[in-house]
């Protein structure tokens, strides 16, 4: 007696049975996609920063955060200005051990000025930066000209045309590639054009000056001469130079990675603790339907069907059901998280980069087979049942 199609008539025939135990491999496979592609877009957004970052040490104003998180500056793009002399650039390269050394100078945009939000402007000296301009490289072979900026891909303008600050006209150049951060709602310019910014930003009340009355810069980035302890030269550029603060850029989002590691355990016990209930439930769902249907099987035993085939036949039921449940929990799942990844950013406040499209290709393709092989485990524990049962004895039962 051929039985080649008799799975999906049986699935098709009671099709609430059906509908119930697609619905809750979908909801393991939903899990399963969901969870890792959030945990993997925190990993690589936190990756992301920290190559972008590309220093050992920050040296900021000792007041400056009291004023605004440069930390949050980076995660959410907080926006915010804080300033120090300029000659503490020279006393910072001037210290042992210190490799290279680059300024940075920040100013906050009017929401007016130019985009829908506010946005940070940070100006870069071309010569001396290694962190901004290697990423710029990427994207424009070019160094910033006057009145010339990089955009990050969250900034709403797109090369070619022009960006208005404080007044001023500038062109954009660059469009940057996606970080996760706050960098990607940041425009970036070289050291000329941002002093004609903040002379402009002047005129309309917005202060930058600081008592010595002499050029300014928010901040210096460091990179270690390989050899020389990383702590021991912040500690030296702490206690010898006057009203900065140096701080370990690796130290500083700690408590990001801290918090990246709770939600990927919290995560993951999620995950196990759905993979479990879900095989609790299949092994309960597939033990009734067993029992539902054991004069089914037992009359396809006495038509000639052997343990084997009905053992086949069960699990080409399960295979099709937890085929389409792992199909429609993936597909649910990316559209639960990939329209809201920015939403999710925001409600996190943590670094988030989507992984690319193999990543997410190979999680899909690992999510169905591991919802499909959970659903076979479940249809294998029932077939079993199903073979230590006697057609005789199970028809005269009900009889």
């Amino acid at each position: 007696m051929g039985t080649a199609n008799l799975p999906l008539k049986n699935l098709l025939r009671r099709p609430g049975r059906t509908a119930a135990l697609v619905l809750l491999t979908a909801l393991l496979a939903a899990s399963v996609f969901g969870g890792s592609v959030v945990v993997g877009s925190l990993r690589r957004g936190l990756e992301s920063l920290e190559a972008r970052l590309g220093a050992d040490i920050i040296v900021m104003p000792a007041e400056a955060e009291s004023k605004v998180s440069f930390k949050n500056m980076l995660l959410q793009g907080t926006t915010g200005a804080f300033y120090m002399d300029a000659s503490v650039l020279d006393a910072v390269r001037g210290a042992q051990g210190v490799e290279l050394a680059a300024p940075q100078t920040f100013l906050a945009s009017l929401k007016a000025d130019c985009c829908a939000i506010k946005v940070q402007i940070i100006g870069i000296d071309p010569d001396a930066d290694f962190t901004v301009k290697p990423w710029i490289d990427e994207r424009y072979a070019r160094d910033l000209g006057d009145m010339e900026v990089a955009v990050g891909c969250k900034v709403t303008a797109g090369v070619g045309e022009t960006l208005k600050i404080y007044e001023q006209y500038t062109h954009v150049v660059a469009k940057l590639a996606e970080t996760g951060t706050g960098l990607d709602t940041a425009v970036y310019c070289n050291m000329d054009t941002m002093q004609k910014l903040l002379a402009a930003a002047e005129e309309k009340g917005v202060s930058h000056r600081i008592s010595s009355g002499s050029d300014v810069i928010s901040a210096v980035y460091v990179k270690v001469r390989d050899g020389f302890d990383v702590g021991q030269v912040n500690n030296w550029l702490n206690g010898h130079i006057r009203k900065v603060t140096a701080v370990r850029a690796r130290s500083m989002f700690t408590d990001v990675s801290d918090s990246l590691s709770g939600i990927a355990r919290a995560a993951r016990a999620l995950i196990g603790a759905v993979w479990a209930l879900a095989l609790a439930i299949l092994l309960v769902a597939f033990a009734m339907m067993i029992h539902e249907r054991r004069r089914e099987f037992a009359v396809l035993r006495l038509l000639g069907v052997s343990r084997r085939g009905l053992r086949g036949e069960i699990l080409a039921e399960t295979a099709l059901c937890g085929l389409a449940g792992a199909l429609i929990g993936v597909g649910v799942a990316a559209l639960g998280v990939f329209p809201f990844t920015t939403l999710i950013e925001t409600k996190l406040g943590l670094p988030y980069l989507t992984p690319n499209a193999g990543t997410l290709l190979r999680l899909a393709v690992g999510t169905v087979i591991s919802t499909l092989l959970i659903g076979l485990l479940a249809g294998a524990w029932a077939a079993a049942r199903l073979s230590r049962t006697d057609p005789g004895t199970t028809l005269r039962e009900g009889a």
